[in-house]
């Protein structure tokens, strides 16, 4: 273990975030650095619980006691090894995972839990400060051959196992630039590019071929991909995003958050001088309370939006954990991400009921109500109807699976009740050697469960190419089925 008595003598402590009203100028990270000192007393208050939930929390199953003890006593470089052991990219998941692990954390049973977040984003963000992160290309070639599609975690992380195996890899990537959602989803403050792109060059350099600009299904059919590969790994996610059906969707200002924030992105990578949709001195509402809706937020604020107001349907969450929620389950409790620190208004027990035009086809404002959950379902309070000024209206309502399409129709795979992709427990789909990771069979999730589906499939396709393997898999093919 660490620090005996660690958790006693020290308590949480997490990174500063720079001032709002100089982080609102630029699109950096958010966060100052951590010091090294303090991170190591910060990786002391882990226990030696002997049951570590944490590893039960993570569905990659890190070693989270080990590199906590590792940092504690110095060594560094050993907690690298450890870290990427069951990781392939920790300094995604340091960034932007939510972190279920620290909330099933013994020492969270009756204070702060360690921050385990923290100590995983240092330790890799010192290995490659060190030039401890080395390509690691497979000493000899297998001789077959693997497609996998969408360049997202899971596809990489899939990419990645499957070329240390010793197969000859490519990734097919629709975008002009390789990165899925990490790269034209994620907002540059939460994760600047240039930790993306150093683990793909890492990985251009163990084999994987990079195939941006190419939309399979159309530039390419899956039959061809078939008759090609010995393999494909379809791991486009789950981008058929949830859409708002009421009077006045039409109406011009009222956009899909995923039409909003690659605008964005795109101008921190060079390619635009001002994004297509731009805010600035706008006022902003943006539907749906979870990641994506912050997102939008912060990426409004950093835009210059005169003012922002976040919808969500839901009630108000408790500050603390809810007691229908106990350790160590994940707590849907009340969270200030740093989106919500630069400010902006939440409103909570609320839906929309239609888009108000000014006249000229563009939305002026919406007319929301009060709702109260009764019964099964959300019914309007009488009398509480209003409108909300709103210039720019942003729907980040989540997503329903992946997009119907002439991929999927080429290839033939079944999708379930929920409109996922079938798969069975080795990940392979209903189509012999088509294999599925991530969202596109699990539907929206956390990246954590996207790299570990990843890792799991590249087992699931090696042991079909091979007869066995030696891949680590994170969500073993055995623990259990995964239609759901």
């Amino acid at each position: 273990m660490a620090d005996p008595k660690g958790f006693l003598t020290t308590g949480r402590e997490g990174p500063t975030r720079r001032p709002v009203d100089i982080r609102i100028r630029d699109w950096r990270e958010v966060y100052e650095p951590f010091p090294t000192e303090t991170l190591e007393k910060q990786a002391g208050r882990c226990m030696d619980c002997g049951i570590p939930f944490c590893h039960n929390g993570c569905p990659l199953g890190n070693l989270i006691p080990e590199w906590n003890d590792l940092v504690w006593r110095g060594d560094w470089r050993l907690a690298s090894e450890r870290l990427h052991a069951t990781n392939n990219f920790p300094e995604f998941t340091g960034r932007l995972c939510p972190a279920p692990c620290e909330t099933a954390c013994v020492l969270g049973i009756n204070q702060d839990p360690v921050s385990i977040k923290q100590v995983e984003v240092e330790i890799v963000d010192a290995a490659w400060d060190e030039g401890w992160i080395t390509p690691q290309p497979a000493p000899r070639q297998s001789g077959r051959t693997i497609a996998v599609i969408g360049s997202g975690p899971a596809g990489l992380a899939a990419a990645q196992q499957l070329a240390r195996a010793g197969h000859t890899v490519a990734v097919f990537e629709r975008a002009d630039r390789v990165g899925g959602l990490l790269r034209y989803g994620i907002p540059e403050f939460k994760m600047e590019k240039r930790h993306l792109d150093r683990r793909l060059a890492q990985m251009q350099a163990e084999g994987v071929k990079f195939r941006a600009g190419v939309d399979v299904g159309t530039d390419v059919t899956g039959t061809d991909l078939r008759k090609r590969y010995d393999a494909v790994v379809l791991s486009v996610g789950a981008t058929q995003w949830r859409d708002l059906p009421v009077p006045g969707r039409e109406l011009a200002g009222v956009h899909q958050a995923m039409e909003f924030l690659p605008g964005a992105n795109r101008v921190q990578e060079g390619d635009l001088d001002v994004a297509p949709i731009d805010v600035a001195g706008k006022h902003v509402v943006i539907i749906g309370g979870g990641d994506t809706g912050a997102d939008c937020l912060g990426t409004s604020h950093r835009q210059g939006a005169a003012s922002v107001t976040q919808l969500e349907i839901m009630p108000m969450p408790p500050e603390s954990r809810p007691k229908g929620q106990p350790w160590p389950t994940y707590p849907m409790s009340y969270k200030v991400t740093s989106a919500h620190e630069e400010g902006g208004e939440r409103v909570y027990a609320v839906n929309t009921q239609r888009f108000v035009d000014d006249g000229n086809g563009r939305v002026r404002a919406l007319e929301i109500v009060e709702v109260e959950f009764k019964d099964g379902r959300f019914e309007p309070v009488p009398g509480s109807e209003r409108e909300l000024p709103a210039d720019y209206v942003f729907l980040a309502m989540g997503f329903t699976g992946p997009e119907r399409g002439p991929l999927l129709e080429q290839l033939g795979v079944e999708l379930d009740e929920r409109g996922n992709i079938v798969r069975d427990r080795s990940y392979m789909s209903t189509v012999p050697g088509v294999f599925v990771a991530g969202d596109a069979g699990r539907g929206q999730s956390l990246i954590v469960w996207a790299i570990a589906e990843g890792r799991s499939a590249a087992a699931g396709v090696d042991t079909w190419l091979s007869g066995s393997t030696t891949l680590p898999a994170p969500i073993p093919p055995t623990a259990r089925p995964l239609v759901v």
